[in-house]
């Protein structure tokens, strides 16, 4: 049976001189592929195009081989819409000034250039204003935890490092730019970024396996003088909880209140952990492959499964996520499908939450749950509550950005969380809207202005520079 059709397994037809036979044919071999026809519209050259999205990439196949056999003589192209999306990559460095004089260029490069040269090598700070670097962030991976599809290599992972940079400047307004690297060192690692660190205001890592990404963010983090963020921790842990935090005015309960179950202790699921800690939370169980996490246990333990187990699961809890999901308020799913079944949903407490966020297939559908639980949550976009990362680090970059943050601090990252959660207005909530859709440009704005405020309250901002459009200290060079 196939999948709903998506954009993601999507073509596009070129067709000339079509027949009103050779159309119906393709709208009745598009239905007989439980596929969509999108458009049908007629290009500047007189041809007829035609988008059509498939369930898989089975189904794709399928049917554009299908659609060359009826009408192969019609038919100029075949495109993968997916694939042409990403053909010579998805994005362009585009100068900010139109060079159309002399003048320009004395200005833009030399003589000119070397003045503001010798204004950031006599204040280095003034990088952060009259470089790049006053809205530019590296999007650093080593491709080694790519989506779900595991290591793949820096040149695997380049495609995703480049839709980050789209997001970013999408809803963010921040220029990104991917860097995959050639290592999985961690020293290596370490060392690169910071070698480049100079040319760059903030450094979003991404798709690095645990544990090497725990211990390459905090020392980032402690050597460095610029934002440093994780985003597969830290973006969906915000973005979690400002899922959960309109979720609890549903079912009327309180943080402190809650029990949660957390399935998967990798990256994401330590994140989600501590902020849900930091917000309140106080009784939380994480399971992974070998079961709870618990002191003393010594199995498929690691430095960071150690911390867990010293800050979590207060009455010690042992056995299998079936063993621990007894009255659970919150189950939060960062594993793998199938993790949740149904049996243990009905062990969960009244008015329970669902948060099943992996990808593509979650922990369990939402069809199976929703009848039995209060409020349910994805990493989908084809259901309702997508618990999506662009709600989140867009906005925090631009907010640390905008006040030269040193860090991005706990706090900044709660008050991110609120933001999102704000969004979404009182009387606008419901069970099947508790989290603004990742399309929503107003995300991006608020978040960035709770960062600031969060940053100036934890003192991690810093002054703004404010003669460096014309500095007199020139002068005294």
């Amino acid at each position: 049976m196939s999948n709903t059709p998506t954009a993601s397994y999507s073509f596009e037809l070129i067709v000339s001189n079509i027949t009103k036979s050779n159309l119906t044919d393709i709208k009745n071999l598009i239905a007989e592929y439980n596929s969509e026809l999108v458009s049908i519209e007629t290009t500047a050259n007189s041809d007829t195009s035609i988008i059509v999205n498939c369930g898989s990439l089975l189904d794709e196949k399928d049917l554009g081989k299908k659609i060359k056999e009826i009408g192969a003589a019609n038919i100029k192209t075949i495109v993968d819409r997916t694939f042409a999306m990403h053909d010579g990559g998805k994005l362009n460095v585009v100068g900010k000034e139109t060079l159309r004089s002399k003048d320009d260029l004395a200005m833009a490069y030399t003589p000119g250039v070397a003045r503001v040269c010798m204004a950031i090598a006599d204040n280095k700070m003034r990088s952060f204003n009259l470089t790049i670097r006053k809205n530019t962030v590296a999007v650093v991976s080593d491709g080694t935890a790519v989506l779900g599809l595991g290591d793949i290599g820096p040149e695997g992972a380049m495609p995703v490092m480049e839709g980050k940079g789209q997001l970013f400047k999408e809803f963010g307004g921040v220029n990104a730019f991917p860097i995959c690297l050639s290592t999985k060192n961690t020293e290596e690692i370490i060392a690169t970024v910071k070698a480049i660190a100079p040319t760059f205001g903030g450094i979003n890592l991404e798709d690095i396996s645990a544990p090497r990404c725990f211990e390459i963010e905090e020392r980032l983090k402690n050597e460095l003088d610029i934002p440093v963020f994780h985003d597969d921790q830290h973006g969906t842990a915000i973005v979690t909880l400002a899922a959960l935090i309109n979720a609890l005015k549903i079912v009327n309960k309180e943080m402190q209140h809650l029990k949660v179950v957390v399935s998967g202790v990798g990256a994401a699921g330590i994140a989600c952990s501590k902020i849900l800690l930091n917000a309140g939370v106080t009784n939380i169980i994480g399971c992974d492959r070998s079961g709870a996490i618990y002191k003393g246990r010594s199995e498929n333990m690691n430095s960071m499964k150690e911390w867990y187990a010293d800050n979590t699961n207060p009455k010690e809890l042992k056995g299998n996520l079936s063993d621990v999901i007894a009255d659970a308020d919150l189950f939060i799913g960062v594993s793998g499908p199938g993790t949740l079944s149904l049996e243990d949903v009905k062990l969960m407490a009244k008015n329970a939450i669902v948060f099943a966020m992996a990808n593509p297939v979650p922990e369990i559908m939402p069809e199976i749950a929703a009848p039995h639980i209060a409020v349910m949550a994805t990493g989908r976009s084809d259901y309702p509550n997508q618990i999506n990362n662009v709600l989140a680090f867009p906005g925090i970059f631009a907010g640390a950005l905008s006040c030269r943050a040193v860090k991005i601090t706990e706090n900044m990252k709660i008050a991110a969380a609120y933001a999102i959660a704000n969004i979404v207005k009182e009387d606008e909530l419901t069970k099947d809207y508790i989290i603004p859709s990742p399309l929503n440009k107003k995300v991006g704005e608020a978040v960035m202005l709770a960062v600031i405020e969060a940053a100036y309250k934890d003192k991690v901002a810093r002054d703004i520079l404010k003669d460096d459009l014309f500095p007199f200290d020139e002068m005294d060079r």
